[in-house]
């Protein structure tokens, strides 16, 4: 799975991991987090994300 970084702050969101601060289990992809999800280190939204190669 993808890899997304924040655009803002930095963060990567790792699929493998999830986000357990907002309760998102592991192995959930990017593209099926909800909409109104935001960066657990700044709170910027979905879209200041971008994929990783």
């Amino acid at each position: 799975m993808k890899k997304y970084q924040c655009k803002t702050c930095g963060y990567v969101y790792e699929p493998e991991k999830g986000d357990p601060m907002h309760d998102i289990p592991p192995e959930t992809p990017f593209e099926d987090l909800p909409r109104d999800w935001t960066c657990p280190v700044c709170g910027s939204s979905k879209i200041a994300f971008q994929p990783l190669d």
